[in-house]
């Protein structure tokens, strides 16, 4: 059975179950019609039977000895007229005065069925015989002073199956040709259409690939959720219940049941994909994609891929921080190349002691900057990108000032080193291009960085070119950009996830053609009893 293709199985099936359904319904009719056929032959045995006992010659020599000489030919020619099988007529002593055999005449009955119509009833029974089983009317014969002097015994044999199915043997074989034509027709179409359904797949090739891809996405390491269009579960790996704090068997429950506050079924109703999506799920941080699912032009379900932040986040702060060092030490590297030609040049034209001067004044402002950048700023990938922006500064002829008075100990709730240096290195690098693009001689951009007890607090400001309104409006939209060149426009929109996963808020404050001040705050309490 295994080997079979489906469209033989449901051949088979759809055949044993016509099959089955004409065979049990063919035993419902049959049944039905030996009931017919057994009332019908019961009334009329007892018309004849009433019939009988009524004739004047029955009653008047059912009571004189040989009487059956003269009874026996009327009974005889009533049993032919009415195609009965038998007629039995008895006097009270049971001596029988008509029987379709000659030879029982004048003998006595012994029938216990014949009792009760001895007493005067009028009854119908059903007994066994050697012609087959039969139904019998008994009625008394009464003479004129209405007393009994014998019975009528009308007897007919019930038709055997055999002889009821001879009689609807025409019905019974078109009615076979057409269930079984009907039942291979339909029994193909159903396969032809489960065949398309399964991609013309066998059952077993299913059932194979089912088992493969459980196992594929139990094996993933990254977290993989599943939901139909009625936003019941159909994949939850194991991964997924790692990372959502979920155990059991919850295929076939409904997503929201399981994890309430899931944004994946917002993806069947916009039916729009969301890659690379920072978003909270219980009190964990992951990156989510999600993908609606559509089969012939219709969304049929969704699916989720979750990776969690902590290790992405691991990896992005090591590489963040090394190239935070890296573009500080290339400034550096080409800051210190213009110096030491400066000290050089001082040297050579023998004027030492301006030259011992300006080392001692670059040497001061180095160790102050990264005193203060060793002691207020206690993360490294952090102070190297602070490091990096002042020697670029440098570089492009901007003065870029850190308030003093600046600190930063530790993160807002749900953000880490690399959010910071993300949000930090687009601040300032927007605020260094503003100010590029202006025609000053004296341009400047000044960061400070505040954390208090209940708030961390960034401001940047530049004497730059300023944001007119309709630039406000669109600063968050992704790839929106009024910079030329390779700038993408995704900077400030990075920074607006950033702000949005730790509920942050940013005002910024910009006039067109003298400047723009950004403030960002992160509450302590980063919004969780909202």
């Amino acid at each position: 059975m295994k080997k079979l293709s489906i469209r033989w199985k449901i051949l088979m099936l759809c055949m044993v179950i016509v099959l089955v359904s004409v065979a049990v319904g063919s035993t419902i009719v049959i049944s039905h019609v030996i009931q017919l056929k057994e009332q019908s032959l019961n009334e009329r045995s007892l018309l004849i039977a009433r019939t009988v006992a009524q004739i004047p010659e029955v009653k008047k020599h059912v009571q004189q000895e040989e009487g059956w000489t003269t009874i026996q030919p009327i009974v005889e020619n009533i049993r032919t007229i009415y195609h009965a099988n038998y007629i039995v007529v008895m006097n009270m002593e049971r001596v029988r005065y008509a029987h379709p055999s000659y030879d029982k005449l004048g003998t006595i009955s012994y029938g216990e069925d014949e009792i009760e119509a001895f007493t005067e009833h009028t009854y119908t029974s059903k007994a066994k015989g050697d012609l087959g089983v039969s139904v019998r009317a008994f009625t008394p014969i009464m003479n004129e002073n209405h007393q009994q002097v014998g019975v009528v015994v009308v007897g007919h044999l019930l038709p055997s199956i055999k002889e009821i199915l001879g009689d609807f043997q025409r019905e019974i074989i078109w009615t076979l040709m057409l269930t079984i034509s009907c039942g291979v027709v339909g029994s193909l179409l159903l396969a032809n259409h489960l065949k398309r359904e399964m991609f013309q797949l066998e059952p077993h090739e299913l059932a194979r690939l089912l088992v493969e891809r459980t196992a594929t996405f139990h094996a993933m390491y990254e977290g993989v959720i599943a939901i139909d269009k009625k936003e019941r579960i159909t994949i939850f790996n194991e991964r997924a219940k790692q990372m959502m704090g979920v155990s059991g068997d919850v295929i076939g429950m409904y997503i929201r049941d399981v994890i309430a506050d899931t944004r994946l079924p917002e993806v069947l109703y916009t039916k729009k994909a969301v890659y690379q999506q920072e978003i909270i799920v219980g009190n964990q941080l992951i990156v989510s994609n999600r993908i609606p699912i559509e089969v012939n032009g219709e969304i049929v379900g969704a699916v989720a891929i979750f990776q969690d932040r902590t290790e992405v986040a691991k990896m992005a702060e090591e590489l963040t921080g090394v190239r935070a060092f890296i573009d500080a030490l290339r400034v550096q590297n080409h800051e210190y190349m213009n110096k030491l030609h400066t000290i050089a040049g001082l040297i050579q034209l023998g004027r030492t002691s301006e030259a011992l001067a300006y080392v001692f004044e670059e040497k001061e402002e180095q160790e102050a900057l990264m005193h203060f950048l060793r002691t207020r700023i206690r993360d490294e990938s952090v102070a190297g990108l602070l490091l990096s922006k002042v020697s670029r500064a440098k570089e492009i002829g901007i003065l870029f000032a850190i308030d003093r008075s600046s600190v930063l100990f530790s993160f807002p709730p749900r953000l880490d080193r690399h959010d910071f240096v993300v949000l930090l290195g687009n601040l300032i690098e927007n605020a260094f291009d503003a100010c590029l693009a202006t025609e000053r001689e004296e341009r400047f951009v000044e960061l400070w960085i505040g954390e208090q007890e209940d708030k961390w607090v960034i401001v940047v400001e530049d004497n730059g070119i300023g944001m007119r309104e309709e630039e406000k409006k669109r600063l968050f939209d992704y790839g929106y950009t009024t910079k030329d060149g390779n700038h993408q426009g995704i900077g400030m929109h990075l920074i607006y996830n950033i702000l949005k996963k730790s509920n942050g808020e940013i005002h910024i404050e910009s006039s067109w053609q003298i400047g723009t001040t950004i403030t960002i705050v992160f509450p302590q309490n980063k919004g969780e009893d909202k």
